[in-house]
């Protein structure tokens, strides 16, 4: 029996019947229902999307940072990574922050200073703000980017966009996840209790049948 064959018998007979016209016996017409349906969803044979290569988080655009500087409130503030990849630091202009964990770019801060002759020995840290967004999208109720928290999982970000649709595949989704400093993407399969990562993006998708 073909897919479409199964598919087109499941919704005109029942089980009992559809065995006897192929000669079946049901478990094992069971059973090959069952590979022939699962081979039907959606990005099945996607691989599973692999882990963080490291556990220290790299910037990227659409995080925001506090910059402290030491005894210098002039260059304390708020800033956003920008779509090129850096921030604009006061007297200092553009400065490289994508790909850098927070400690590398608060060293790059102090080197741009150092350099630039306005201060001898700056003491500066960086933490981060907030989060760059991810976007879920597909069979949600409310699909669009929202906020991201630490630990956040596939389901959670099912129910900051509103749940599933009644024609969601609800086991897994896929995810588009950036590849780091190396610059690209990578895309994988993701199931329910899998951490993201910022600037995920996160489709559920439709059930075939």
């Amino acid at each position: 029996m073909t897919r479409a064959t199964l598919k087109t018998a499941l919704r005109n007979t029942s089980l009992a019947s559809l065995a006897r016209r192929h000669r079946i016996a049901a478990p094992a017409l069971l059973l090959g229902l069952g590979v022939a349906l699962s081979g039907c969803m959606p990005d099945s044979d996607l691989p599973l999307l692999p882990p963080p290569t490291s556990d220290t988080y790299q910037l990227g655009a659409g995080d925001q940072v506090r910059v402290i500087t030491f005894d210098v409130p002039q260059l304390t503030n708020t800033f956003t990574v920008g779509d090129d990849g850096t921030i604009a630091f006061p007297l200092v202009g553009a400065v490289a922050a994508a790909g850098l964990t927070s400690k590398a770019l608060a060293a790059e801060i102090s080197d741009e200073l150092v350099q630039k002759d306005l201060m001898h020995n700056p003491s500066v840290s960086v933490e981060i703000a907030q989060y760059r967004p991810i976007s879920v999208l597909g069979e949600v109720n409310h699909p669009g980017q929202y906020p991201y928290q630490p630990g956040l999982t596939m389901l959670g970000a099912v129910a900051l966009a509103g749940g599933f649709t009644y024609r969601a595949v609800e086991s897994y989704g896929t995810d588009i996840r950036s590849a780091g400093a190396g610059g690209g993407t990578i895309k994988g399969r993701i199931e329910g209790d899998t951490h993201l990562e910022p600037g995920d993006t996160v489709t559920i998708l439709e059930r075939y049948f």
